[in-house]
Parts: structure tokens; C-alpha cells; sequence
């Protein structure tokens, strides 16, 4: 890819998130390393772990505690844009075991927010 190629998709990429609400804290983020235990797609750990959108920010996706995962950097290369289940089964990851523990993490995080309105 040439150097401008990069810069037009870089300014591109940067008016779609100036467009829309990107919430995740850092507090948050910290929250979704720990309860994910490395990459959401391959499992890999280390310490470079990048946060990625399930639904990309290309595709309506925004940086919110719902739509974010760590992603190890080749996971997160390869996915680039792809919608995450059909990129999953191109790579022959387990798309059931991501699906399942993304939903247990939403159910949990969706739990613990309710608990401060019920104490209310």
C-alpha cells in the first residue's frame, strides 16, 4: 500500500470517529483485558494486546465496552474490516467458544451495572 493510500484511509478512518460516541474508558478497558485473559480471537497473551471493534468502526461499529476486545496484533491485522464471525470461520478459529464468552462477559458487565440501581 503506498504512503498516500495510508494517509487517505487514515483521514477517512478518523472522520468516521469523529462522527460517532466512543465511550471506553481506560478503567473499562482495563476491565475487558482482565476478564478476556489475552486475545478474543486466538487466546494468545502478552502484553500487546490491542483493543478491537467485533463491529468495525467501518461498519458502524464505535469504541464502547459492548463492541471491544483485546486482539492479539496478528488477529487484529487480519480481521482489518471483516465482519467477525465470517473472518473467524476464513481462519478456522473457534467462532462458537468468542461468541459464547462475549456474550458471558455482556451478561456479567450488564449485571454489574444493574446491581448500583437496585441498591438505589
Amino acid at each position: 500500500m503506498s504512503p498516500a493510500t495510508r494517509a487517505r484511509y487514515a483521514r477517512r478512518r478518523q472522520r468516521r470517529l469523529a462522527q460517532v460516541d466512543n465511550d471506553l474508558t481506560t478503567d473499562q478497558w482495563h476491565e475487558i483485558l482482565d476478564a478476556w485473559g489475552g486475545c478474543a480471537y486466538c487466546r494468545a497473551t502478552g502484553p500487546a494486546l490491542q483493543r478491537d471493534c467485533v463491529q468495525p468502526v467501518s461498519r458502524g461499529g464505535r469504541y464502547t465496552v459492548e463492541n471491544v476486545v483485546p486482539a492479539c496484533a496478528s488477529c487484529n491485522a487480519s480481521k482489518h474490516n471483516s465482519e467477525v464471525t465470517g473472518w473467524m470461520r476464513r481462519k478456522k478459529l473457534d467462532e462458537g467458544a468468542f461468541l459464547l464468552r462475549h456474550a458471558t462477559f455482556l451478561k456479567e458487565l450488564r449485571e454489574r451495572q444493574a446491581e448500583p440501581e437496585a441498591e438505589s
